[in-house]
């Protein structure tokens, strides 16, 4: 299985620009997770591998691939880019739209991303990164090794709407596009996230994204959280994913979320 470390700072791509950061990543592949105690886990309260194994992290390895699209919505801006990845491989398969609005396939193994054309490198993989950071964002806090992790005990949430334990996860103050990026998790005593705060770390826009994580839906042994509502800097923002389905291994079937 691979896994997706972090080490840049990917950001939403829109018409061709890299122009709304929300999600701390790597573009490299890398070797395979190990689910083991983790230097990450906190000394009190819950921790990544315990949010992690909410989401299914202890049946990851048996699947065999995960579909998705991946939606945006702010002003002005409309994006959705459809994806398969098989996390055994770090086989991308991805359909979307270029700047112009025309439409783009493209499928490739990132252990041989040097060797790809310069749109595959510089748009659609970086994309591919961002977009399963929203997808597996509590799988990608626990392998990130990087990370330093701390629980911070019981908080309000940022919406007022009651109390949640805040688990922040915090990159390393150097590499990367933008070193620094700190995300805050807002999570509920079912060990799901409920609430999200992303801050920047270094000087770009939007410095500030603060999204709820609702509608979970069950994708054979995976929770995913579907929805994603809340502000970048202010300005009201809509993240969602659809049509998520994985394949298990020893199996042809897709299992739809649901």
């Amino acid at each position: 299985m691979t896994k997706l470390d972090h080490s840049k700072t990917i950001r939403f791509l829109v018409f061709g620009a890299l122009v709304l950061a929300a999600t701390s990543c790597s573009q490299k592949p890398s070797s395979t997770p190990q689910q083991t105690a983790s230097p990450q886990q906190t000394a009190r309260g819950v921790g990544t591998e315990q949010i992690a194994k909410t989401f299914g992290l202890d049946s990851f390895g048996q699947v065999e691939a995960i579909r998705y699209t991946w939606n945006a919505q702010f002003p002005g801006v409309n994006v959705s880019r459809m994806w398969t990845w098989e996390p055994k491989t770090n086989k991308v398969s991805y359909e979307g739209k270029d700047k112009d609005g025309k439409p783009v396939k493209a499928t490739y193994l990132r252990s041989q991303l040097n060797s790809q054309p310069a749109n595959v490198k510089d748009e659609i993989d970086p994309a591919f990164i961002n977009d399963n950071y929203w997808l597996l964002f509590p799988f990608h806090a626990y392998w990130d090794k990087s990370a330093t992790v701390t629980n911070q005990g019981i908080k309000q949430l940022p919406d007022s709407s009651g109390p949640a334990e805040l688990v922040t996860v915090k990159y390393p103050s150097d590499g990367g596009y933008t070193p620094g990026d700190t995300w805050d998790l807002y999570v509920g005593k079912d060990n799901r996230v409920a609430q999200m705060v992303y801050h920047r770390g270094g000087a770009k826009k939007p410095s500030l994204v603060t999204t709820t994580w609702e509608a979970y839906k069950k994708a054979g042994p995976l929770l995913i959280s579907t929805d994603h509502n809340g502000t970048a800097d202010g300005n009201h923002i809509h993240i969602f994913i659809s049509d998520v389905a994985v394949k298990m291994a020893g199996s042809d079937n897709w299992i739809n979320a649901q």
